[in-house]
């Protein structure tokens, strides 16, 4: 189990989960962050801190973003980083690649 970094993150990436995961299993590509299924330990701290509400335990995703678990764990493949599993973030895990669902989401304007 671990949790997932979803829709409302693309484009945003404010950070503060980053700054407070202890293990460091945030990573940033370009336009999201993913949170690595085999480095996170449940603690929950990314979640409680997320200001978009963009972390959900996979466990209890909504099926419309339940694609975001692959997404999360295919970022770190061979199909599309490379990363493997680092061991935790630094600043050479960096970069701008992405997902590719991610890299052609299209966000809908808001409805004012």
């Amino acid at each position: 189990m671990a949790y997932v970094i979803t829709e409302p993150c693309i484009d945003v990436k404010d950070g503060d989960c980053t700054a407070a995961c202890p293990v460091d299993c945030i990573y940033e590509g370009g336009r999201t962050f993913y949170i690595h299924p085999d480095e996170c330990i449940n603690c929950g701290l990314c979640l409680s801190i997320c200001p978009v509400d963009a972390i959900v335990w996979d466990q209890e995703i909504p099926a419309d973003q339940r694609h975001f678990i692959a997404v999360n764990k295919e970022f770190f493949g061979n199909e599309v980083t490379g990363l493997g599993s680092p061991g935790g973030w630094s600043k050479e895990c960096s970069t701008e690649l992405d997902h590719p669902f991610v890299a052609a989401f299209e966000k809908t304007a808001a409805i004012a």
